[in-house]
């Protein structure tokens, strides 16, 4: 039966791959085996990324590492094993605690990747139309655009919360910004490697662009009076009419004064009380999540 089969199936997957310290090898051998690096390549962490890693293949993929254990195998370790021998991709067991070197101490859940770095797109491929984009362009567009996100876990946050939300493109400024790291993808839950991020070395330059074209762009603030020359609405007063970029700045400064002057208005989030002023504002990824929430509404309650 099909189950008897796919039994027989895990059980090679994890008879066919090496163990480090198994066999006639000794200490440099298994040193090679588990723990030296493809040149150039990066390590991958956690169940989600790692999976989703080697389902899209939108990278290169190397080796697969997954935790040794003399128990019995676990399926969803089996799941990977086979998913890997599919790729034709080396699959190693290795000790848990190779795996914390691996990875550096982080939470890996018992499986890393080894993987080429995934790089940001052009953005001149973001202007082409993707599944999801709508039917004969009925659908509003919704971009996000990052200035200056450099802390890796909240900007897998952010593309975490687009992805699921339903924004069509993200663009980040390439300048003084974190790149797309295994710790992005680990904090995205692996959105990353299915949600393609786009990169831009003059961001200005682009939303002056899509202004010109017909987009609204709208920034963001968590200080309204620190704003002078944009005019300043609460995200529930919006009301989106038209194809939009919503900018989220940095996590300290928040948007540059060059980008807000490409604004048409800055969107802020009313608190729900009198705030201390050493606690007057939110997290980046929790604030973008709040907006796009507020402004995907919109999209449903029209039918989109």
């Amino acid at each position: 039966g099909r189950g008897a089969r796919t039994g027989r199936e895990l059980w090679r997957a994890q008879q066919d791959v090496p163990r480090a310290g198994k066999g006639k090898g000794k200490g440099p051998e298994r040193k090679a085996l588990s723990l030296e690096r493809t040149k150039g390549s990066e390590m991958l962490f956690g169940v989600a990324p790692c999976w989703l890693a080697l389902a899209e293949a939108r990278r290169a993929l190397f080796r697969l590492f997954l935790k040794q254990s003399s128990g019995p195998v676990r399926p969803l370790r089996a799941e990977f094993a086979l998913q890997a021998a599919a790729r034709g991709l080396p699959v190693l067991h290795v000790p848990g605690r190779e795996l914390d070197t691996l990875c550096r101490g982080r939470p890996h859940q018992g499986v890393c990747l080894e993987a080429a770095p995934l790089p940001f797109k052009s953005l001149r491929d973001a202007e082409e139309p993707q599944v999801g984009d709508g039917e004969s362009g009925r659908r509003q567009l919704l971009w996000l655009a990052l200035e200056h996100i450099q802390d890796p876990m909240n900007l897998g946050a952010l593309l975490r919360s687009a992805y699921f939300l339903g924004v069509d493109r993200v663009v980040a400024s390439l300048r003084n910004s974190c790149p797309l790291t295994p710790i992005v993808s680990k904090a995205s839950a692996g959105a990353v490697e299915v949600f393609d991020v786009y990169g831009t070395d003059d961001l200005q330059g682009f939303l002056k662009a899509k202004s010109a074209e017909g987009w609204e762009v709208v920034g963001t603030v968590s200080r309204p009076k620190d704003v002078e020359d944009v005019p300043v609405i609460s995200c529930s007063e919006f009301r989106w009419d038209k194809p939009l970029i919503v900018v989220i700045g940095s996590e300290g400064e928040g948007l540059s004064l060059e980008t807000q002057l490409q604004c048409h208005r800055m969107l802020a989030i009313p608190p729900g009380r009198e705030l201390h002023p050493g606690i007057d504002s939110l997290n980046v990824s929790v604030a973008a999540g709040i907006l796009l929430h507020s402004i995907c509404s919109q999209r449903r309650r029209h039918g989109d």
